[in-house]
């Protein structure tokens, strides 16, 4: 699948342009909660953990990989799920671009990295440096994996703690567009508040 930069900003323009979730219906969007207490969704995928294969086989479908990692009774993380990710302006503008791998800050699982060295998520975890969550690490769908090189040291742009929605989709635009090679991420917002006042709009980002 090829990446049409077209397609992914008009889904994020209508994003921005369409009223989002109000209080009154954020409770009607309650993410289920699996047995390690971390929050699921459909489009999470199950996987053995290697993580070049899994960037691999997203690649293979012309997306990147975003690597979450939460932890049982984050607020933060269920604020993720039950308001950005209920929504669906937010699934319809990232999930055609990115496959999701779901890690544990504290779990024992046993994962590998990019370069081929296994430890538990936990571990991973600190090699990585996240220390609270959420926690989302982006790599791009034209990143190079080598062998000899951890996920901290490719990884594309990272997302630390919550975002509100809009600032959250746009992180996606930011790599799926490949901005993040010669720019940082509030250059980026700064260009996209500045082409809404050009057109006389004015984003929610509530």
């Amino acid at each position: 699948m090829r990446f049409d930069r077209r397609q992914f900003t008009l889904a994020g323009a209508a994003f921005a342009a369409s009223p989002l979730l109000t209080l009154s219906q954020r409770s009607a969007h309650a993410a289920t909660v699996g047995d390690n207490g971390l929050h699921t969704q459909p489009f999470i995928t199950e996987t053995f953990l290697d993580l070049a294969e899994d960037l691999a086989d997203a690649q293979a479908q012309g997306k990147g990989l975003v690597v979450m990692f939460e932890q049982r009774g984050c607020p933060y993380c269920k604020e993720m799920h039950e308001v950005n990710f209920a929504s669906q302006k937010v699934r319809d503008a990232i999930l055609p671009h990115f496959s999701f791998v779901q890690l544990d800050l504290w779990g024992s699982r046993e994962a590998t990295d990019f370069d081929g060295k296994a430890m538990e998520e936990k571990e991973l975890a600190k090699r990585w440096g996240v220390n609270f969550t959420p926690t989302l690490s982006f790599f791009a769908k034209d990143t190079q994996v080598t062998g000899s090189e951890s996920g901290r040291m490719i990884e594309a742009a990272r997302l630390p703690g919550y975002f509100k929605p809009f600032h959250f989709v746009s992180m996606f635009e930011f790599v799926a567009e490949g901005r993040h090679k010669d720019e940082n991420f509030q250059r980026y917002l700064q260009e996209k508040f500045a082409n809404y006042e050009k057109r006389g709009e004015k984003p929610d980002v509530w």
